[in-house]
């Protein structure tokens, strides 16, 4: 009898550990699924944050322009991390790594990687620019951070700077690598006078990124 008790109860555990088991499973088998697609990751994560929003301050949201700035801005920071993101990519670890990567590696990049990232590059600072723009006139100081006014000065630089570096990246950038990269028709020539004048304007938004984003953050606690 002591026996039976003891295999049953044996028996119990690992049938036990066997539900545990097959539940993490299913539980990894099903994240891993959502995190194998980027568009169900970024849907997931939309779902936290409208969460986080209605949970744990819900009157929030009836707050109209209170809610307003603040999903604004939300959407302002995740449009620029994106920008500013990739721009650092490509001049941190793009440009400096292609001349070590052997010539019949380099279509890897030029044609399929370089071109996605370029797609959410600027499309990234076209949505940042929105978002800042947007952002400032919902908080009443667009024509003043614009024009420089006391007391609005920093965020105006801030903004300035980021408006040159977005023209940059439309109007220089984005023309001069699609000839680099072959997208549109050019001769060897062209794509090589393409390509330097695509880098040193993309230097040059890393070179203006850097106050660009000490004004943009320093505003918040310094308006000047």
């Amino acid at each position: 009898m002591f026996l039976n008790h003891t295999v049953g109860r044996t028996s119990a555990a690992i049938a036990a550990r066997i539900r545990v088991e097959t539940g993490n499973a299913a539980g990894e088998l099903l994240m891993g699924k959502i995190l194998e697609n980027l568009h169900l990751t970024l849907g997931l994560g939309l779902v936290l944050a409208i969460a986080l929003i209605f949970g744990l301050h819900g009157d929030f949201a009836a707050n109209g322009a209170l809610f307003g700035q603040t999903v604004l801005r939300w959407l302002h920071v995740f449009a620029g991390i994106t920008w500013i993101g990739l721009l650092y990519y490509f001049n941190f670890v793009q440009i400096p790594t292609m001349p070590s990567i052997p010539a019949e590696q380099k279509p890897a990049v030029s044609k399929h990687i370089a071109p996605k990232a370029l797609f959410f590059f600027r499309w990234g600072a076209a949505f940042t620019v929105l978002f800042g723009l947007l952002l400032a006139g919902h908080l009443g100081y667009l024509v003043e951070a614009l024009t420089l006014q006391p007391s609005f000065q920093l965020i105006g630089i801030g903004m300035w700077l980021a408006l040159i570096m977005a023209f940059n990246v439309w109007f220089i950038i984005w023309p001069n690598q699609k000839k680099a990269l072959g997208i549109v028709p050019a001769e060897d020539a062209a794509k090589a006078k393409a390509a330097r004048v695509a880098m040193l304007a993309s230097r040059t938004n890393t070179l203006l990124s850097i106050p660009m984003l000490y004004a943009m953050a320093a505003y918040q606690s310094w308006p000047i």
